[in-house]
């Protein structure tokens, strides 16, 4: 005892230390006194207004991808980036390196799958993937695991957060730990970079997701969510983003943003203003009605001057809800040919890179209940993870529908002796990829366990890192549906072995 006292006196300045108790007690009064003080010296940073809102313009999907060189516009791919950490993380970057090693011709040209993806969406640890690959590109493949797959990036925030320096800040209203982790992912990966850094780079969109603390609806940012809310999303820092959608309740604050909504002009597209106002009853089956609705809510800034975000995985665990509501709209209303995205697409791939984990407990063994922390983690991540595979099963189902839809539509063509050409149909038929990579696929039951075991952090053992990008590549190139995506595009599987450069 004697000994831990000595270190914790040596720890004070030697003038303090030398004081009586007395003194010491007077000298951290006056210290908490000056952290009550200064209190207000630290803010959250502001999202600017913005006078009038430019669908055409800023970091928006269609725009995006639409500058992208070279690519098939043929195909749309997107990437789904699920939570979990850095087990997500490291496992979204293990696919990003096997599409990296991918072959594929486009227009008589060699280039590799990864040049191929249009549009990444994220939630929680996948958003660092997503937005560390639109920033770097390339560069990722060579500074991402030092500065943040193997970093422990969860001591460091818990040091900041017990840094007497740091109180101030934390005592701050509207600041929170949060955005005081906002800063530290400046630090180590973002170097300050916006959205507005993004908009001219030929990597693909990245959509992280939040979610709205106050109706539980997801919140992507996108630039046609900011016109929504009346704020330039340009100007918006990709680590307050990242610290959103990775904002664990109770354990991490709430990221806040002003909303202007209402202000600044801004309109649905038409075709959806039309289907609202027909009350479209194919809409109405679907999602893409109540995202709708949704979203009007934002219109009445009056009512909800603030939005607090939290993690993405709340609503949305493995980044699927826009892709579905998406493929829910196109299938209900018919209405591809009124998004100008998709006008030339003759083949959408999803590939769901679905980090879930499924922990060993033997709570059922013993009379006493868990104790709190334990219940509060287990009620917030057992319906996450069983949501997680409902919207994959979702998707499923709606690839299925598509491919039975083209397969009649064909067969009575055929039987009134007519030829399937594109204007009989209205579109042209658009092949569904939906690539399913999981855990739950590892035909190894010690190893599908060692990977449901691995904890959500944001710190994990370099040979944990590493398998995880092992084995993301391994499931992706043993996927049928993937398989059958590289056969589509001119690819033979077996090739995918060597890097091609950019």
């Amino acid at each position: 005892m004697a000994v831990r006292r000595q270190r914790k006196i040596a720890l004070l300045p030697p003038s303090v230390a030398l004081c009586p108790a007395s003194w010491r007690a007077t000298v951290a009064g006056v210290a908490v006194g000056l952290l009550i003080v200064f209190q207000g010296c630290a803010s959250r940073p502001i999202n600017e207004p913005i006078a009038r809102a430019e669908p055409e313009g800023g970091y928006s999907v269609a725009a995006h991808v639409a500058q992208r060189p070279d690519h098939d516009r043929a195909t749309l791919l997107v990437l789904a980036f699920s939570g979990g950490g850095t087990r997500a993380a490291a496992f979204s970057y293990g696919v990003l390196e096997e599409l990296r090693r991918t072959p594929v011709v486009v227009d008589g040209h060699s280039r590799r799958m990864l040049d191929e993806v249009d549009v990444i969406t994220s939630v929680s640890g996948g958003s660092f993937t997503a937005l560390a690959y639109a920033l770097y590109g390339e560069r990722l493949f060579s500074e991402y695991e030092s500065r943040f797959l193997k970093r422990d990036v969860e001591a460091a925030l818990i040091a900041r957060a017990l840094n007497p320096f740091d109180w101030p800040s934390l005592l701050s209203p509207g600041y929170g730990r949060s955005e005081l982790a906002a800063a530290y992912y400046d630090e180590i990966l973002f170097g300050g970079a916006t959205f507005g850094d993004l908009v001219e780079k030929p990597t693909p969109i990245a959509l992280p997701s939040a979610t709205d603390l106050t109706t539980g609806d997801r919140f992507p940012f996108m630039a046609e969510n900011f016109n929504l809310i009346c704020s330039d999303l340009n100007k918006v820092r990709l680590s307050r983003a990242a610290a959103a959608s990775s904002a664990v309740p109770v354990v991490l604050s709430p990221v806040t943003f002003n909303n202007y909504g209402g202000r600044c002009g801004f309109q649905f597209a038409a075709w959806i203003r039309e289907a609202v106002a027909n009350r479209n009853p194919d809409l109405d089956t679907g999602r893409a009605l109540q995202r709708y609705e949704e979203l009007v809510e934002l219109q009445d800034s009056a009512t909800r001057p603030y939005l607090h975000l939290v993690d993405g995985g709340v609503s949305d665990n493995v980044a699927m809800r826009a892709i579905v509501e998406l493929l829910e709209t196109i299938d209900a209303g018919r209405r591809r040919e009124a998004l100008p995205l998709l006008r030339d697409v003759r083949r959408i791939a999803i590939i769901v890179v679905n980090a879930a984990s499924s922990p060993s407990v033997d709570w059922g063994r013993s009379e006493s209940a868990p104790g709190i922390f334990d219940q509060l983690w287990q009620a917030s991540s057992v319906p996450i993870d069983r949501y997680s595979y409902e919207s994959i099963n979702l998707l499923n189902d709606i690839v299925s529908r598509w491919r039975l839809e083209q397969r009649l539509a064909a067969a009575e063509a055929r039987l009134a002796g007519k030829l399937a050409r594109e204007e009989e149909f209205g579109s042209p038929p658009v092949d569904l990829y939906a690539i399913d990579v999981s855990f739950r696929d590892i035909a190894d039951p010690e190893e599908r366990r060692y990977f449901e075991n691995l904890p959500t952090s944001f710190v994990l053992s370099d040979d944990a890192v590493d398998r995880l990008r092992s084995a993301a590549g391994r499931l992706l190139r043993a996927s049928p549906a993937y398989l059958r995506l590289l056969r589509a595009l001119g690819s033979d599987p077996a090739q995918s072995t060597a890097i091609i450069p950019p």
